[in-house]
């Protein structure tokens, strides 16, 4: 999947289970750019902007996409190295229901 189809499907999954309230999660791909979910604004807004996040999951985007569909538990991700959070782990500990 290419960063735009992972934007569109973020931001159907967004819509259909809503945001944290309030909080700015971004998913930083290295070179692949970034995916940030603004639940700060109503509705909250999927976009590719890089900006200030009160959570950031730096992640490569082959293994966000076998977390997103399944193939890989994010917990054993992130006890591995392939994931890494910079800033409030409990809104990380949140995006279990996004991601699933």
């Amino acid at each position: 999947m290419t960063l735009d189809e992972i934007t569109t499907e973020m931001a159907a999954r967004v819509a259909e289970k809503g945001a944290i309230d309030g909080r700015v999660v971004k998913f930083d791909f290295g070179d692949d750019g970034q995916l940030t979910i603004d639940g700060s604004v109503d509705p909250a807004s999927v976009s590719n902007e890089n900006g200030e996040a009160d959570c950031t999951v730096v992640v490569d985007l082959d293994v966000f996409q076998a977390i997103a569909s399944g193939e890989e538990n994010a917990q054993m991700a992130f006890m591995s190295g392939k994931l890494k959070v910079e800033g409030d782990m409990g809104i990380a500990m949140q995006l279990g229901s996004l991601l699933g």
